[in-house]
């Protein structure tokens, strides 16, 4: 994937990893950007500082209609989407007492969102047979969020269903990739570590805290390999595989450190 002259859609655009995404993407010599985001005016002011090629729209991602609505005027406007990235995330910061609806918001923003984004652009990219769909996925789809149950849950929901889209397409010219980032310096890490989650301070622990532009950069090197897993954090790869040769040592090696950080295991 050479993003010259490409036109890319970026949820989650208000801030984070997808500003970062929507500014190295506009670097790379994209022609076009559509930042979509809960927050319109977030999105609207990170594409003034883009510059003209970006764009900045209000969309909430787990409403189906609204996804179509933007992959349809995108491609109006454009002609094509050649890059979606299914950004947009939450996290609860919780275990099993996190109460229904928290579950169902994760579920659709982590989940759902890349679902209704894959119906809405797939048409258009089989038919033409290229087009390229970036997940962000986090390192927990390949591990563990420690301290959040939903998180966990829906982020490998997450990578499977990248998977299984990158499996079911890519011979018809769809690339897919994963990308599984492990701590990062967003306003989501530094509310959890200010608020004294565990999960949080495992993150900060487990290596290194990179900035979203890192991330940026990260994903688009591992698109010009289409790679499916983009791990941003070396370190992830050497977990990830720990975990699958021994996942009971594995799960011994993370409660110590859970133990560590709280003395009193709870």
């Amino acid at each position: 994937m050479n993003l010259t002259g490409r036109v890319a859609v970026i949820t989650g655009g208000a801030g984070g990893i997808g500003a970062a995404l929507a500014r190295r993407f506009a670097a790379e010599g994209a022609a076009a950007l559509i930042l979509a985001d809960l927050d319109g005016g977030g999105a609207e002011a990170v594409a003034a500082t883009v510059g003209p090629l970006a764009s900045g729209v209000a969309v909430d991602v787990t409403d189906e209609e609204q996804v179509r609505t933007l992959v349809a005027d995108t491609e109006r406007r454009y002609g094509q989407i050649d890059v979606f990235c299914a950004n947009a995330g939450v996290s609860t910061g919780g275990g099993v007492e996190v109460d229904n609806a928290g579950w169902e918001r994760a579920w659709q923003v982590n989940v759902l969102s890349h679902v209704y984004a894959a119906r809405a652009v797939l048409p258009a990219m089989l038919a033409r047979g290229s087009g390229y769909l970036l997940h962000t996925c986090s390192a927990a789809g390949v591990l563990t969020a420690v301290g959040d149950a939903p998180y966990t849950a829906t982020k490998h929901a997450a990578v499977g269903f990248a998977e299984w889209l990158s499996i079911t397409y890519r011979d018809q010219g769809l690339r897919v990739s994963a990308l599984c980032p492990q701590g990062v310096d967003t306003p989501m890490l530094a509310a959890g570590l200010a608020a004294g989650h565990l999960g949080a301070q495992v993150i900060a622990a487990s290596g290194a805290v990179l900035s979203p532009d890192e991330v940026a950069a990260a994903a688009v090197a591992g698109m010009a390999q289409e790679r499916f897993l983009i791990l941003p954090h070396p370190e992830v790869t050497d977990y990830a595989r720990r975990r699958a040769e021994d996942p009971d040592g594995w799960q011994s090696a993370i409660r110590k450190l859970v133990r560590r950080l709280r003395p009193t295991g709870r």
